[in-house]
């Protein structure tokens, strides 16, 4: 057609797509904890992780979900994410 510019089809890496076991819909709008500093979250067991599926900024607020002692906790944030993060970076609200 003229005058119709189409882009480039890009084909997304695979960590861009999020798993739907890790989507809480819908998302939180109360929370339980802050994060104290910017924290990387796993979608997956961290001690198997090669890297850090993304990071929470300092301050983000979440839901404490699942924490039986050990170093990561499972929380989920005002997007839904339910991620396992590093139970010490947390404060109670």
């Amino acid at each position: 057609m003229k005058g119709i510019l189409r882009p480039n089809a890009v084909v997304l890496a695979e960590n861009a797509v999020l798993p739907g076991k890790n989507l809480i819909l819908p998302a939180p709008n109360q929370f339980t904890h802050q994060l104290t500093r910017s924290q990387p979250y796993y979608f997956n067991e961290p001690q198997r992780a090669t890297r850090p599926d993304g990071e929470f900024p300092t301050g983000t607020k979440v839901v404490l979900l699942v924490y039986s002692g050990g170093n990561y906790c499972r929380v989920a944030d005002g997007r839904g994410l339910y991620v396992a993060v590093r139970y010490d970076s947390l404060k109670e609200l």
